[in-house]
């Protein structure tokens, strides 16, 4: 199904924000980071099972961070652009509605 990003609901990024909370998923778009890959080389990369993997690469696709194409027996994912760029405005703006004067709360 995925997130429609054109609606910059809040709560599709508190899905995005959610699957990002896991280090595994983390990892695994660090290894995506060089480029798209075989779940079978991010199972050698990761060492663990192939129904861990497919649990988190099932939230990160759900969420449209990850996307993933069927190569004979295999699946291949890639890092979806396209939401980290929605994923950098929110956040830019986010940023840019802070006050300019630091509150003395956070110090």
């Amino acid at each position: 199904m995925g997130i429609n990003m054109s609606t910059d609901s809040q709560t599709d990024y508190a899905e995005i924000f959610k699957a990002l909370s896991d280090p595994n998923r983390l990892l695994v778009l660090e290894l995506l980071g060089s480029g798209e890959q075989c779940a079978c080389t991010l199972l050698e990369s990761m060492h663990i099972n192939q129904s861990t993997l497919s649990h988190h690469m099932k939230i990160l696709c759900s969420c449209d961070l990850v996307c993933s194409r069927k190569v004979g027996k295999w699946t291949h994912y890639a890092i979806n652009t396209v939401t980290y760029k929605h994923i950098k405005n929110y956040l830019s703006a986010l940023t840019n509605a802070l006050p300019q004067t630091r509150s003395n709360l956070c110090n």
